[in-house]
């Protein structure tokens, strides 16, 4: 396949990833439509991807080279125990082959790596897409313009349009718990003195408490190392917490009251030193949200075509977001090169992609599961038993972080 017009509809790493992967693939015109006016790189959460799949990525061209990253190595699993000092007592280490990025830091290089041939176009807001059989799909813009492209990648996230014209039925459903986030200037660890807890950069540290579990890493910075952060738990119970919107209260939007119930949860669960870590982070780099996740019946069809969190709401859990994006667009670019129409395309791409996020879906709520609905006695497990217990949330999965692609 040779020319084409392609819409792409949202440009944060799904979009860029897809606007790149179908230029150099043969596309025609291609535009990414990007609701935001602001700069996405402002974005400083954390994420991981797996050191194979940073590989494959990276082989394929859709994980470009030069982006920081910080190389991680092993996790530790702690729990509160004062015998065993301020940093807790360690019940269990595994290998965690991973590299974690700064997203922001993630999305300014895949920016970058889109060709100038792309119209990359901020504070177009798409609100509908519409097939036209053979004569492709209309775009309806918020200003009330309607463009015609032969082809529509949604990469617009959760709220997507696009699935909303495939998938009508399928909505991100709460799993209900929440997730706290935040990131701090690593430098800032200095001021709590000198402790093992936190003594090698290349481990992740994940807290356990019941009811939940915190996962602390170093991700590199625009400035400088960052400590990053993501905490399960159940939801405040007051009714101060809206739960029909993953994105309730952003950063810097947390109420006093928000803020004392995750002060109160660390005092009273964590031991000490991650605690005190965790309060480090400043209010405006701190915020909360509901856990969703959402498989759809099909990622593509006719002329739609849906990538990273448009096609599946995967729970974080997994570690998987960021490289099953990259992914997606790897495998429509592949499609691109076999394939001589349009429709043979969205059938490859659903045959490759389709399963795989539904795959994803499954392990990640397994692992939600485990480590917050139903929490084990953490104190009481040892190495065997947590070996035994991540093993059975694995259900035959190698592992986290997502599979490699399908030759």
């Amino acid at each position: 396949m040779r020319g084409g017009t392609i819409a792409v509809v949202g440009g944060s790493i799904a979009g860029c990833a897809v606007a790149a992967a179908v230029a150099r693939a043969g596309a025609g015109d291609v535009v990414v439509l990007e609701r935001t006016r602001g700069r996405l790189q402002d974005r400083g959460v954390g994420l991981c991807i797996h050191d194979e799949r940073a590989a494959e990525l990276g082989a394929s061209g859709a994980l470009p080279v030069g982006i920081a990253a910080h190389r991680l190595e092993r996790r530790r699993w702690v729990v509160r125990d004062d015998a065993h000092g301020a940093g807790g007592r360690v019940i269990w280490e595994q290998p965690f082959p991973f590299h974690s990025y700064h997203w922001g830091l993630l999305w300014h290089g895949l920016r970058e790596s889109v060709p100038e041939s792309v119209v990359y176009r901020h504070g177009e807001a798409v609100a509908g897409v519409a097939e036209v059989g053979d004569a492709g799909v209309d775009v309806r813009l918020a200003g009330g313009s309607v463009e015609r492209y032969d082809l529509v990648v949604g990469a617009d996230g959760y709220r997507s349009v696009v699935r909303t014209a495939l998938c009508p039925d399928s909505r991100p459903q709460y799993a209900g718990y929440v997730c706290w986030r935040g990131n701090f200037d690593a430098a800032r660890l200095a001021g709590l003195g000198s402790s093992p807890a936190d003594s090698v950069p290349e481990a992740v540290t994940t807290v356990c408490f019941p009811g939940g579990s915190c996962v602390v890493y170093r991700i590199p910075g625009p400035g400088g190392p960052r400590v990053n952060w993501v905490l399960y738990g159940s939801p405040p119970q007051d009714g101060q917490l809206r739960l029909d919107d993953p994105t309730s209260f952003p950063p810097g939007g947390l109420t006093p009251a928000l803020s004392g119930h995750l002060a109160a949860l660390l005092d009273r669960e964590f031991p000490p030193y991650w605690g005190r870590a965790l309060a480090l982070t400043d209010p405006a780099d701190t915020f909360v949200q509901p856990i969703y996740d959402m498989e759809t019946a099909r990622t593509a069809a006719g002329r739609l075509v849906l990538a990273g969190d448009a096609a599946s709401v995967v729970r974080p859990h997994n570690t998987s977001g960021a490289a099953k994006a990259l992914q997606d667009a790897t495998a429509l670019a592949d499609g691109w090169r076999r394939c001589g129409s349009f429709e043979e395309l969205t059938r490859c791409y659903e045959g490759t992609r389709g399963a795989a996020g539904r795959e994803l879906v499954a392990l990640a709520r397994r692992l939600g599961r485990a480590q917050v609905e139903r929490t084990p006695a953490w104190a009481a497990m040892d190495g065997e038993g947590m070996g035994s217990w991540w093993r059975g949330q694995l259900g035959g999965a190698p592992g986290i972080g997502g599979r490699t692609m399908t030759p």
